[in-house]
This record gives structure tokens, sequence and C-alpha cells, in this order.
């Protein structure tokens, strides 16, 4: 018995030890692109980080006329020339709900093109229909590139 405690003392310290090792570093981006859309009344910042590999996370900030402002990151990867992230946010009126949903980006000479597509769920995960083109012609939102030290 004395045994089963010492190795459980042995455990729990070495638990502890793991938690207090420094958190990974985060990783540098490449490069840092900020975009702005407006339609109307609505207005989309979105910035975007360039990691290796394709790789690519940064913040987007939805204010949709009559909407709660939408909050939150973005993590994906460019296949091509689109982007296809996943777009985690809260909005502003109800900070203790988190929402995910995916979204597409084209870049197209200067621009950045939000994309329509079919969202399916399953599970609580959303994601684009398999087998249903994503539309990037007719579309709202258009990106233009913004200085980002402005923000």
């Amino acid at each position: 018995m004395a045994c089963l405690f010492l190795i459980s003392i042995g455990f729990v310290s070495c638990k502890n030890e793991e938690k207090q090792k420094p958190k990974e570093a985060i990783e540098k981006p490449i490069s840092v692109s900020c975009y702005e859309a407006i339609y109307e009344n609505d207005t989309i910042n979105l910035t975007v980080n360039l990691l290796k590999d394709g790789k690519a996370s940064g913040n987007m900030v939805m204010k949709m006329a009559d909407m709660p402002e939408k909050i939150g990151e973005i993590k994906g990867e460019f296949r091509g020339d689109t982007l296809f992230a996943d777009y985690s946010f809260i909005e502003a009126n109800n900070d203790k709900k988190q929402f995910k949903n995916p979204i597409a980006v084209l870049k197209r000479d200067s621009l950045f093109i939000l994309g329509n597509g079919k969202i399916e769920t399953y599970l609580g995960a959303s994601y684009f229909a398999k087998g249903v083109p994503i539309d990037f012609d007719n579309v709202k939102y258009q990106f233009k590139t913004v200085d980002c030290t402005a923000k």
C-alpha cells in the first residue's frame, strides 16, 4: 500500500512539473496582411498571419447592420490561392457562447473575396458541403488591402 502511495505522489509531482513548463512559443508569422470589406452598412476587418507550410491565423471582426458585432479568430490553410479556415467568434452582446463557421477567401489579383458556400453541420461541427462549389463571383464582400498600423 505504501508503494502505491509513493507511485501516486510521483505521478502528481510529474504532472505539476508539466504544468510549470512554459507553453510552446507561438509561431511567428512570415507575413501579416490586413484587409477591409465594406458592403452597404456592413464592414468586415480581417488580419491574416501567414505561417509556415501555407498555414494561416488571424482575426476577423464583422460589423453587420442590425446584427450584433462578431469578434473572433481564424485558423486554417491556403490551398492554392484560397484560404480555407475556421472562424471561431463570439457576438458582442453574448460573450458566453462561442460559434464556429468555415470560411473560404479567394485571392484574386489585389482582392480577397469571401466566398458563399453551402454549409452543413454534423455532430456540432460546421463545414462546407462536399461536391457543392463555393461561389466567389456573386458575393457581397470583397476585401481591399489596408494598412495594419492604422487599426
